[in-house]
């Protein structure tokens, strides 16, 4: 089969497409046909060596995708070959890659592979940062930074649906009316505005309750500028890489609270993962949240992507196609 390897750390250009074994379906475990693999910034720090989980060369990046299932292993009950599937994995930017069936999640029929695979980590990742980690309540105000991209635009949306006030963050202009068009009150482009000064503006100097960041070194301390009483910033990324330690101290004048946020973590409690995905699927089916995948690249281009990924211009969810 095909799939991307790389053999060393590097940029992009260590990627390249190869023949190589097609996987073998192990007990616990799910074979899936890929039909699209999602691109996530993660994916790019594992191929520079700089994710929690570190490549073992010769290696394929990818963590979640979409397809069919080819065949399960021993002890799998909740799935069955033949399922249009997404699922979270790794070795996902090829043919065939295995996921843990606790990791398998059936599509309903109306959603097409590729917006199952921008399902499991942008929605799940979004919906347990508002209603897991925090209590999103209705009256609430929520800042998103990175709005346009695939865990912004969706969270956004979710954060609206729970009766929020919601201000995006972009790094263009060319942004904005994507965001404002998913259902964001107002949009702050953070290169030409200071987002810390606009937010409290738009919120008459009270600041906002929740801030979700995947940028990290340029934004985390700022956003404890405008956050409100009691506020919430929930850290689950760093696109701008890591910030400096925090004092703690500067929690104390409003009695704020920073957290971190990984997925991985929520996949690890199964009544806590099935609640994200029944809820995150009935507000698709209400039309209440839309996936946006901004580009889909052939399998062989996954070095085109992920230049284009890290450029920023980007929206949404970028997708390979084997």
């Amino acid at each position: 089969m095909k799939a991307i390897v790389f053999e060393k750390t590097g940029g992009p250009e260590v990627m390249k497409i190869a023949e190589v074994p097609k996987p073998e379906v192990k007990p616990g475990m799910v074979l899936i046909k890929v039909r699209a693999a999602g691109i996530n910034f993660a994916d790019t720090l594992f191929r520079q060596g700089q994710y929690v989980m570190q490549p073992k060369f010769p290696d394929t990046p990818g963590l979640e995708g979409a397809g069919e299932i080819e065949a399960v292993g021993a002890g799998v009950t909740n799935v069955r070959p033949g399922q249009r599937v997404a699922a979270m994995g790794s070795k996902m930017y090829a043919e065939y890659a295995l996921a843990p069936a606790s990791q398998v999640i059936v599509l309903p029929e109306s959603m097409s592979f590729e917006d199952g695979a921008a399902f499991p980590i942008q929605v799940l990742t979004a919906w347990h940062m508002i209603h897991t980690s925090h209590k999103t309540e209705r009256g609430q105000t929520v800042l998103v930074h990175s709005a346009a991209g695939g865990v912004g635009v969706v969270a956004v949306q979710i954060a609206k649906a729970a009766g929020a006030k919601v201000i995006g963050t972009v790094s263009s202009d060319n942004k904005i009316a994507l965001v404002k068009e998913h259902g964001a009150d107002e949009v702050i482009n953070y290169a030409t505005h200071d987002f810390a000064a606009e937010a409290n503006r738009l919120t008459g100097g009270r600041g906002v309750d929740l801030i979700l960041d995947a940028v990290g070194a340029t934004t985390l301390e700022k956003g404890l500028t405008c956050l409100a009483p009691f506020g919430h910033l929930i850290l689950f990324g760093r696109a701008g890489g890591m910030p400096e330690p925090l004092n703690l101290y500067r929690l104390f004048e409003k009695a704020l609270k920073v957290s971190g946020f990984t997925l991985y973590v929520v996949a690890a409690v199964p009544e806590v993962m099935r609640r994200g995905i029944e809820e995150s699927m009935r507000l698709i089916a209400e039309k209440k949240v839309r996936i946006v995948v901004g580009k889909s690249f052939p399998l062989g281009e996954a070095v085109e992507a992920h230049r284009f990924m890290e450029s920023r211009q980007s929206i949404g969810k970028l997708v390979l196609i084997p």
